[in-house]
């Protein structure tokens, strides 16, 4: 059985900091790309990061860049997103997903995640 279980969701004030982590089973970790997405509330899901976990090929949001850092451990079968300098516009339901290959598109992902919530106060 396929699963991506997200977790490190909360509650964080702006300027703060949370690290999400997606562990992942059930499918050839290596064989797919890991992305984020996130959907806030009235507004369509949109990817976030992804990163390609065969040759580590990685790509951020503009919103995100700089801010964010993606990274995966095959070992584990997971991968983790580092947020800092979090700001209220990055309040959002956050979901991992996964596709076969080395990229990820909203349209396109072959599994996902359940989500966990992040709620940036200002």
């Amino acid at each position: 059985e396929v699963q991506l279980v997200e977790s490190g969701g909360g509650l964080v004030q702006a300027g703060g900091s949370l690290t999400l982590s997606c562990a992942a089973s059930g499918f050839t970790f290596d064989d797919y790309a890991i992305g984020w997405f996130r959907q806030a509330p009235g507004k369509e899901r949109e990817e976030v990061s992804c990163i390609s976990t065969g040759d580590g090929v990685i790509y951020y949001a503009g919103s995100v860049e700089g801010r964010f850092t993606i990274s995966n451990d095959n070992a584990k079968n997971t991968v983790t997103l580092h947020m800092n300098r979090l700001k209220p516009e990055d309040t959002a339901v956050y979901f991992c997903a996964a596709a076969f290959g080395d990229r990820c598109s909203r349209w396109g992902m072959d599994y996902w995640g359940k989500g966990t919530r992040v709620t940036v106060s200002s």
